[in-house]
């Protein structure tokens, strides 16, 4: 599955991908970290996830890349999700990352836009995804994408 977004293309990660990867998942903390996390928890949470997808023996297409220019730009990381009060399974976004120097550029949207198609491709008619309060240009383009808020997690260290 490889799909074309003005400037942008979407294709499925390979195992040359995972050097730009786990080195774009710095970018989880460039916009701060909610209270009580860290940036090094943060960025191992997800480059654990990551680093497990690359090391599977016949992963799914669930880590698209975005290319500019044939560059990676960006990549974005789908789930599956059982919804808590409904038990129905839906897609989930669990990481969207995009490359500094894409900001800007539409490959943020061109993520988004292939999430949506993997959903739909799966039957699901639910999309998900979790976002940091404080990440104010992703909660943008989520909302601009169709996205609202649902449930908010509440914290507290004991």
């Amino acid at each position: 599955m490889t799909m074309s977004f003005a400037t942008t293309t979407i294709r499925p990660a390979r195992p040359d991908d995972r050097g730009f990867v786990l080195a774009a998942t710095g970018r989880m903390c460039a916009f701060g970290v909610p209270h009580g996390r860290t940036a090094p928890e943060i960025v191992e949470g997800e480059a654990r996830t990551l680093r497990a997808y690359f090391d599977a023996a016949n992963p799914p297409e669930t880590l698209l890349i975005a290319e500019s220019d044939g560059s990676p730009s960006g990549f974005v990381f789908l789930e599956e999700h059982q919804d808590y009060f409904t038990r129905a399974i839906d897609g989930h976004i669990g990481i969207l990352v995009v490359a500094e120097g894409a900001e800007g550029h539409g490959v943020g949207a061109a993520l988004m836009a292939a999430s949506d198609e993997w959903a739909r491709s799966r039957g699901y008619s639910i999309l998900t995804l979790n976002v940091f309060e404080d990440n104010r240009r992703a909660r943008a383009l989520y909302e601009r994408s169709g996205f609202r808020p649902d449930t908010i997690t509440y914290r507290k260290a004991l």
